[in-house]
């Protein structure tokens, strides 16, 4: 089955989170086992929401995770260093599509997905529309 690369976007914001490679992280294959990099899609995505966006911003709305979908090209080992390469697509009222790049000290991809977000309401957990405010804070500076 022939994969399409993600790319970042050219009108979008790139942020980038280093990830440490634990012991804790390693499988019995000697590599980075397959959960971390799931726990890692989540990860990206919360470190560029919390890195954006003040305090009260982030005690009115928060986002829930409907989907993860992950392609593994390449193990990471345990002596690797790896970052995340993440950006937003288009809303759709109250999604977003989050893409991660995982990529190896020497800038290999191995490992990207796509993660379905869902924008809530803090207070009452309740879907809403991703206000057009919000948009400005994804794109490219």
């Amino acid at each position: 089955m022939a994969r399409t690369i993600l790319m970042p976007r050219e009108d979008r914001e790139v942020f980038e989170l280093p990830l440490p490679i634990r012991p804790e992280h390693i499988d019995d294959n000697g590599h980075v086992n397959n959960v971390v990099y799931v726990g890692w899609l989540q990860e990206a995505g919360t470190a560029h929401w919390t890195a954006r966006f003040d305090p009260a911003t982030r005690a009115r709305w928060s986002w829930v995770a409907l989907r993860h979908e992950i392609d593994y090209l390449r193990a990471l080992q345990p002596d690797s260093t790896a970052v995340a390469r993440t950006w937003v697509g288009d809303p759709h009222g109250p999604r977003f599509a989050r893409y991660v790049r995982i990529e190896d000290g020497e800038g290999r991809l191995c490992a990207q997905g796509v993660s379905e977000w869902c924008l809530v309401d803090a207070a009452s957990l309740r879907p809403t529309r991703i206000p057009a405010t919000m948009l400005p804070t994804f794109e490219r500076r």
